[in-house]
């Protein structure tokens, strides 16, 4: 901590030295010297239609990240990881053991929601992806966009707005949008290896050494189309990344005296298990009884009057009170086991990943011009579940003696393309194009079973998928008149086509099976049991296939109209007003709008507002998504259900239907330059309130609801159900503080960048339940204390970048500080250990330092070699208290997101280009 304090306090003092330097040396106007200032300003298009502009000139803020000059010496490979260690509003971190999010990092922008920030690439609309995140992380029961299926080595740069431009861009720029620009390099072939992977003493689940190896090949390929300015530029990637292994030692028990005495008898060819489907209807049962004294005495370290008891037990239910004796350790001992054997998979998911990606454009004339870009990737993911135990009765011991840990195998697909028109007409500017977008995930659960079907389970289960698509078609306007200090008018139209589909499963992926093979009739004596009495669930372990009952294919249309103008009235007062009209089909429609200025107060000091009205429809997943798994909770097994917001069980329920979100915004805030000292200021501080935000409800159990809709329940055969729904309304403060400065010295280039972000998510007024739902009880559950803590405090509240970066020659060094507030876990535990759990009582999880280095060095103009280090001190957050760890398994949480769990990070990447 020491080290990282003294690279902090040093980086801020340079700041300062700096600055003091500037504000000096503007005041004396002083003459050339040993040091050149570059005084090119950054220049942005997101936020305005009415072309480029410097970033302090816009009357709201963009930040601008230069990814393409970038990528050499930085030490993040992948979108979302570059924009979490540079971009201090944005929040993005790696998922362990949450399905399908595993594969997928959610992405916030000012601590609002995944699907509150919309994603652009070259100015148009990205599809979202098919996974609603249904698990415990931040962003539950959200729908986001799959920044991962986009190589960032496709990337010219990225652009981040962060202002509500809703009333601009439509549907879910409530915090903000990010637009990615793809390269239009030609006439070369660059690419870049890289390997890399988590050097720490916690790998390998804190046995050390080395683990998550990561290697990576990306290539780049432009070239000229014609001779008026013609181009494509091609990418390609491909990753291969390995699993980390973050967990403890299994410190539960394993295994009991039944476990033992049944390997005793396998060791001699007899599977217990097949003796028997259905424990209390077992004709045979004194043959079992007989077996299990005979093979008892094979366990030598039974004490003696253990064993006494055994042999005077003459009954099944005899027997069965003995037997689930814990004997853990000794059994392990015997089988030359250790706990760990039976951890979890607890870190970074494994991943292959290939993509490509194109962005073209063909002149037609002076004036006109076609492009097209897109892409495809293919990713494929395994990730971890929890352990099956053998002394489970989700484990079929009779093919599994030692138990087994499910692994989820998802394959996502992503393809896009984008084609059209633009060019010039009597003074107006005009683009009219086609954008379609399709994101699918496919489940494919291996190394598991269906414990119901007992011997004749196969292992691996075909468990169905998600698929998103999205087709949209934009005709856009705008033009200058030369009124004032300058006009720009512009408008134009949009139709957007989106389709949900739910693919069933294979049916052993997701069925029940009775004691005789057949389909489960509900009848629970006819349910296959273990040993003691326990039924047998159906379904894959670890994700149950989605049913018939869950496929769905559902469509939708929106049309929208939008008019944007921008107003100069003098060369210090800019005025852009702009507002928008959409309708869905499926739910209304909605008029936004946005008024922002800028005013000049000094040559080098500017003033900007804005304030807007914004809304985000429920996505089309939240409104269709449906599915029922068996889950594991609380020591028993639970049909839980996600039903649709129009579902007859919804409507028991008196559970409200699905409306937009709509938002409220406004920010003020201010820029200032130091053209000699190359210094600039930006400050912006924001309000955005949302009413109606959807959140996922936690699960109405049975027991917990009226007598009428368990009626429901039992037609439904489930334990357990959850919703999407208009639950609350939210306030979120905030400022956002950028400091930028570069300067020249000796054949020195010296860039340094500081930027902070605090910001503060609460909810306000009362929980939008009806009816039934207003009881205490379930209105607990409507929106429960750890969806508030989702909500509120698992992302940072305050997180702050300082970087630098130092060229000389053909050299290159970047350093890099990310500082991340603390957060709150959403467990609800005894923290104070005084033996009583509040309701409201969560552990706090530290702020922390991660400091990242990297050095490159350029040998010729062809070849250069970057080393670097990702966490350099090996940071990692705040362990767990042991009522969170699952027996020792979570050593660290995975219900918030600071900066995941994986440790030091090392790597060497070979650039290259001809």
């Amino acid at each position: 901590m020491k080290n990282k304090k003294t690279i902090l306090s040093a980086s801020v003092l340079f700041f300062l030295g700096v600055f003091t330097y500037g504000q000096e040396k503007d005041s004396i106007k002083a003459n050339k010297d040993s040091i050149k200032t570059n005084n090119v300003e950054e220049v942005v298009v997101l936020g305005s239609r009415a072309g480029a502009r410097s970033k302090t000139e816009s009357p709201v803020p963009v930040d601008l990240f230069n990814v393409k000059e970038s990528s050499i010496i930085l030490p993040q490979t992948n979108i979302g990881q570059i924009l979490n260690a540079v971009a201090p509003s944005f929040t993005s971190t790696i998922q362990t053991n949450s399905d399908g999010t595993d594969h997928l990092d959610p992405a916030q922008l000012r601590g609002l929601g995944p699907d509150q920030v919309l994603v652009l690439v070259n100015g148009k609309r990205r599809h979202t992806s098919a996974l609603v995140n249904v698990n415990g992380t931040p962003g539950r029961g959200t729908v986001g966009t799959d920044l991962n299926a986009i190589p960032s080595f496709a990337l010219n740069r990225i652009e981040v707005l962060r202002d509500g431009a809703a009333a601009q861009y439509g549907s879910d720029a409530i915090a903000g949008v990010i637009n990615l620009d793809l390269k239009r390099d030609t006439g070369k072939l660059a690419g870049q290896i890289s390997y890399g992977g988590n050097l720490t003493p916690t790998a390998n689940d804190h046995t050390g050494d080395f683990d998550g190896q990561n290697i990576q090949l990306d290539l780049n390929y432009g070239n000229k189309i014609g001779t008026q300015g013609g181009f494509f530029n091609i990418t390609w990637s491909s990753q291969f990344r390995d699993s980390t292994s973050r967990a403890g030692a299994e410190s539960g028990a394993i295994y009991n005296a039944y476990n033992a005495i049944e390997q005793r008898a396998l060791n001699n060819g007899v599977n217990l298990s097949s003796l028997f489907n259905n424990i209390n209807t077992t004709p045979n049962s004194q043959q079992l009884i007989n077996y299990i004294h005979q093979y008892a005495q094979g366990v030598d370290y039974f004490t003696s009057d253990f064993q006494n008891q055994i042999q005077a037990a003459n009954t099944i239910a005899a027997l069965q009170g003995l037997l689930n004796t814990n004997v853990t350790d000794q059994e392990l001992a015997y089988r030359g086991q250790t706990r760990k054997d039976f951890n979890m998979q607890v870190g970074q998911s494994k991943l292959n990943n290939h993509q490509l990606f194109i962005n073209m454009e063909v002149p037609l004339s002076e004036n006109w011009k076609v492009y097209s870009f897109g892409g495809y990737s293919l990713r494929h993911g395994t990730s971890g579940g929890f352990y099956r135990k053998p002394n489970q009765s989700r484990t079929f011991t009779g093919l599994y003696s030692s138990g087994y840990l499910p692994q989820i195998g998802t394959d996502i697909q992503d393809i896009s393309l984008a084609a059209g028109i633009k060019g010039k007409w009597d003074g107006w500017n005009i683009d009219f194009s086609n954008t379609f977008g399709q994101n699918s995930f496919t489940y494919n659960i291996e190394n598991t079973g269906n414990t119901s079907m007992r011997f004749a389970s196969p292992n691996e289960f075909n468990a169905g998928g998600l698929r998103f698509s999205q087709n949209t078609i934009n005709l856009d306007f705008s033009k200058k008149y030369d009124v004032w200090e300058g006009i720009n008018v512009a408008f134009g139209g949009e139709h957007r086509y989106e389709n949900f589909k739910i693919n069933q499963g294979e049916e052993a992926s997701y069925q029940t099976y009775d004691q005789f093979g057949n389909i489960w009739n509900g009848d629970p004596s006819q349910r296959a049991t273990d040993f003691f009495g326990q039924p047998l669930p159906g379904g894959s372990q670890v994700f149950n296939g989605f049913r018939p009952e869950n496929a769905v294919n559902k469509n939708r249309q929106a049309l929208a109209a939008y008019a944007d103008v921008e107003f100069n009235f003098t060369n210090w007062l800019l005025v852009d007003a702009a507002a928008r009209y959409e309708n869905y089909s499926d739910f209304g429609s909605t008029f936004n709008y946005k008024l922002a200025s800028r005013i000049k107060v000094a040559p080098n000091f500017n003033v900007r507002f804005a304030g807007s009205t914004g809304f985000r429809a429920p996505s089309i997943h939240q409104i269709y998504y449906n599915v029922t798994s068996t889950l594991f909770t609380n020591n028993q097994l639970l049909e839980v259900g996600t039903f649709s917001n129009d579902s007859q069980l919804a409507q028991q329920l008196n559970m409200p239907k699905l409306k937009q979100e709509t938002s409220k915004s406004a920010s003020v805030g201010f820029t200032y330059r130091i053209p000699s000292a190359g210094l600039s200021f930006t400050a912006d501080g924001y309000f955005t309130r949302i009413d109606n935000r959807i959140i996922l409800t936690d699960q109405f159990l049975r027991k917990d609801v009226p007598s009428d809709a368990q009626k429901e329940y039992d037609k439904l055969n489930v334990n357990g159900a959850q919703f999407f729904t208009n639950a609350i309304d939210t306030e979120t403060k905030g400022i956002d503080v950028v400091i930028s400065h570069n300067m020249r010295f000796s054949g020195f280039k010296l860039d340094n960048n500081f930027a902070i972000n605090l910001n503060k998510t609460k909810q306000v007024g009362t929980v939008h339940s009806l009816g039934l739902l207003q009881s205490p009880a379930l209105e607990k559950i409507y929106f429960s204390e750890k969806s508030r803590v989702y909500l509120e405090e698992a992302v940072p509240r305050v997180k702050a970048s300082l970087s630098h970066t130092l060229s000389w020659k053909n050299a290159n060094f970047y350093l890099r500080n990310t500082y991340f507030g603390k957060v709150t876990g959403a467990d609800i535990i005894d923290v104070n250990g005084d033996g009583i759990i509040d309701f409201n009582e969560h552990q706090q999880i530290g702020d922390k330092i991660i400091t990242d280095i990297s050095a490159a060095y350029q040998f010729t103009k062809n070849v250069g070699l970057t080393l670097g280090v990702n966490n350099l001190f090996d940071i990692y957050p705040t362990k767990n208290l042991p009522a969170s760890t699952n027996n020792d398994q979570f050593i660290y949480s995975r219900s918030t997101s600071q900066f995941g769990q994986n440790g030091r990070y090392v790597f060497a990447r070979l650039n290259f280009n001809f």
